[in-house]
């Protein structure tokens, strides 16, 4: 390494060093988190919001009603393609549950036309919120991207994030997690991998 360091600019050096200590830093913050005897993280706290319902004129979603209840909480839209494909997923994995298991979905960016008949399509039993822009509920829960499904224990932490289209099984290992009143580090699962992020 010494010798690539003397043909290098100062600059380049700089910008070398710092990548190595940026690299060497990481590494140590990811093993000193997975070790057996690390202390756990706390989980974050899902923000509250009240949404106008969709389809419900003068009616409010509000997290805050699920209060002491595990919930999962569904961004989506009616012209968002992966949501179309997901909805009716958890429509049905609601209706399977049979009440046992609490879900809001977040209807992020869209027109109450075409969100309401896409919600009935899909066969959704579950309360929907409307968050037209700016969307800041969605944007304050930091989804860029739709859909995406958090997943809170009673004390409504996030306990795991899917990224992407949520399955039946996926949908499965969450409720678990928050039935579990897990207490490790959230996780954040892209949907295509199932890796935590």
């Amino acid at each position: 390494m010494a010798q690539r360091l003397r043909g290098m600019s100062g600059t380049a050096k700089i910008v070398s060093v710092a990548a190595a200590l940026l690299v060497a830093a990481i590494a140590v913050v990811s093993l000193a988190g997975n070790g057996a005897g690390a202390a756990p993280r706390t989980l974050p706290v899902a923000r509250n919001f009240t949404l106008r319902e969709l389809g419900h004129p003068g009616r409010k979603v509000s997290l805050a009603a699920f209060a002491g209840r595990p919930v999962i909480v569904n961004f989506f839209a009616s012209w968002c393609q992966p949501c179309k494909r997901e909805t009716p997923t958890l429509a049905r994995f609601y209706r399977e549950a049979g009440g046992r298991i609490a879900m809001i979905g977040v209807d992020s960016n869209d027109e109450p036309g075409p969100a309401l008949r896409f919600v009935h399509m899909a066969g959704v039993g579950y309360p929907v919120g409307v968050d037209p822009l700016p969307a800041a509920t969605t944007i304050s829960y930091g989804v860029l991207g739709l859909p995406q499904t958090f997943f809170l224990n009673a004390r409504h932490q996030i306990v795991k994030r899917i990224i992407g289209r949520a399955t039946m099984k996926t949908l499965s290992e969450g409720v678990a997690l928050m039935d579990k009143g897990w207490r490790g580090a959230a996780a954040a699962t892209p949907a295509a991998s199932e890796n935590p992020g």
